[in-house]
């Protein structure tokens, strides 16, 4: 059982293969070598390990126990410059396993619930800025509501200078940093050269920079000024103590907000623009969810909105065919293991592939259909379906993340009629260190008559400097 085959292409050929053409890079693979194949995608690390078949994605993720496999530190490097180097993403064992304990509640149960009415809020303050007859750039669009939603979620934030520079630097950010020679600096240090303000790499880091000063403004006013009523995420981190009594530094504080931020609200707007994509370019679809929709009594019942088969499809459909993070968490060979046929020496590099995982036809018949009754016939295991991934590094966020997608699409469907702009198909592109759309453009034909509904829940102010 030898070493996975791979391609015999030099590194950089591999590397920029997979920065700028993430996709067909993969497919090529899988149709030359299988399901478990091994790529170049690092000058410092051996060519990894690709899997994608759902027995090996268990053995994978099933066996996050610190025995087989381990989190590679070194590796997640490449989320530091983004997010700091204290990020849950790039923590391992203890440390890692604690962060996430102290993130997870607001994204579950009734405290990810009480966040609906903001959802809907903000997604009829954003649908209130177009008027028939404009096109809409769906993923600006996406990215303007998923935004104030994590920056509320985080801050408990309502208006306020603070708050909307924070917004503007952010998305500024992502989108420098979502090209393919933003990957590229992730990527390849020797192209993080700082050249002043008109250099790619210098632009990032002084908007980094910009975004740091307001982060810690706002952490050093809530130490000033300590809220102990507050219910948002900072005050949670803030108030949080290890087993010495200890809480999280400054630094901390700064790099799980950032972690947060970036990463709580950049996957939802990429899955809701393939979602809207979809709805509007398959009208039977369209149709079938706006029809449940209607049945329902009231839009603001949560519960009975959770409840919806046909909106859960969607949703699920929507991260299958499309899904933003593309591979798993890298894990590292601890001692031999046997897996997809071949023997893999300590130190191996292995990762599942989620892309094609998803694209597996012998789970998923004609596996480029979007086709939501799929999700209504069967139940797929988290071996075959994992568009947060799975094991101890699953995404906090996929409850409130799904959560989102329907409360907001919801909304659009019961209060705007569009369609596409043109006939050009969407294709997934390269968007950072996650998998994006191509520009979607949608028209505004309409809109649908809603029945005001009494609004009661308040945010806190973020404060202004």
């Amino acid at each position: 059982m030898s070493f996975p085959p791979g391609l015999k292409a030099p590194v950089i050929w591999q590397m920029l293969s997979w920065i700028v053409q993430p996709f067909t890079l993969m497919e090529r693979c899988a149709q030359r070598y299988g399901d478990c194949f091994s790529l170049a995608l690092s000058t410092k690390f051996p060519p990894m390990v690709l899997v994608s078949a759902p027995e090996a994605l268990q053995h994978l993720l099933s066996s996050d126990n610190g025995k087989d496999f381990d989190v590679p530190g070194e590796l997640n490097e490449i989320f530091e410059p983004l997010l700091g180097s204290q990020s849950v993403l790039g923590l391992g064992g203890e440390p890692h396993r604690r962060m996430r304990q102290l993130m997870m509640p607001p994204f579950h149960g009734e405290r990810m619930r009480s966040y609906s009415q903001l959802m809907g809020e903000i997604t009829q303050t954003v649908i209130g800025t177009w008027s028939v007859g404009q096109n809409i750039d769906v993923h600006a669009a996406m990215q303007s509501i998923s935004m104030r939603v994590i920056l509320s979620a985080v801050f408990g934030v309502e208006v306020g200078s603070r708050y909307q520079r924070l917004e503007q630097l952010l998305a500024k950010m992502l989108n420098d940093m979502g090209s393919s020679l933003g990957a590229s600096m992730l990527y390849f240090r020797s192209l993080r050269q700082d050249w002043g303000s008109w250099s790619p790499w210098g632009n990032f880091l002084r908007t980094r920079e910009q975004i740091d000063q307001i982060i810690y403004a706002e952490i050093a006013d809530r130490r000033a000024h300590p809220n102990p009523e507050r219910q948002d995420i900072l005050t949670l981190l803030m108030s949080a103590q290890d087993e010495t009594g200890a809480g999280l530094t400054d630094e901390e504080l700064r790099d799980e907000l950032m972690t947060l931020l970036v990463a709580g609200h950049e996957t939802t707007a990429t899955a809701l623009t393939w979602a809207m994509y979809w709805l509007h370019k398959l009208p039977d679809v369209r149709t079938h969810l706006r029809s449940e929709l209607q049945n329902l009594e009231d839009l603001e019942d949560v519960n009975a909105l959770l409840r919806l088969p046909y909106l859960n499809a969607v949703c699920s459909e929507t991260l299958r065919i499309h899904p933003v993070g593309i591979l798993t968490f890298p894990r590292v060979v601890r001692t031999p293991v046997a897996i997809a046929g071949h023997t893999l020496d300590p130190g191996t590099i292995i990762l599942g592939c989620i892309y094609l995982a998803h694209r597996c036809e012998s789970v998923y018949p004609q596996p480029e259909q979007f086709r939501p009754e799929r999700f209504l016939e069967r139940q797929f295991s988290p071996y075959e379906y994992l568009p947060f991934g799975g094991g101890a590094r699953r995404c906090i966020g996929m409850a409130f993340a799904q959560f989102e997608m329907k409360v907001v699409l919801a909304h659009i469907l019961s209060e705007v009629e569009l369609s596409l702009a043109n006939s050009k198909p969407a294709r997934p592109i390269r968007r950072g260190l996650t998998a994006g759309a191509s520009p979607v453009h949608l028209r505004v034909e309409g809109f649908i008559p809603v029945i005001p509904r009494p609004r009661t829940v308040t945010s806190a102010r973020l404060h202004s400097p």
